[in-house]
């Protein structure tokens, strides 16, 4: 959990700081981190659509021009032709309802995550699926 937390350093995401890894067999397979997607301009630089909206946290996800640490983990893995099949995924924070959607499709069997997040659903969805799911205490 501590290099998932030192991977979310790397996030240009001005709300929130989330940082994941992929692992197996005690192996990191990929990172991600949240922010923009490559090649566009950070948020820092044209401003946070969801602040200047009012929006609140783990609502409207669709609106933001960023993407999940969870995310960009699993598309890193792709990219790569790495099997996350049956992997562990340690995020910084629980997923959102879309990423735990992603994590179902992608087959990964578990998640370990620090810090709580408003998103309902995401649990109720974990709820029906054989993934483990661990909350753990930052270090």
């Amino acid at each position: 959990m501590h290099l998932a937390f030192e991977v979310s350093g790397r996030a240009t995401c001005l709300r929130r700081a989330v940082g994941a890894l992929l692992v197996k067999d005690r192996r990191i397979l990929a990172t991600g981190y949240n922010g923009v997607p490559t090649g566009l301009r950070h948020c820092e630089e044209v401003g946070c659509l969801r602040e200047r909206l009012g929006v609140p946290s783990g609502q409207r996800h669709e609106i933001c021009r960023g993407l999940h640490a969870e995310q960009n983990a699993i598309i890193q893995a792709a990219r790569h032709g790495i099997n996350i099949q049956g992997s562990s995924i340690y995020i910084t924070t629980q997923p959102c309802s879309v990423c735990t959607k992603m994590i179902i499709n992608a087959g990964i069997g578990e998640i370990v995550y620090a810090e709580g997040y408003p998103d309902r659903l995401s649990l109720d969805l974990l709820a029906d699926t054989d993934i483990v799911v661990r909350k753990v205490e930052r270090d």
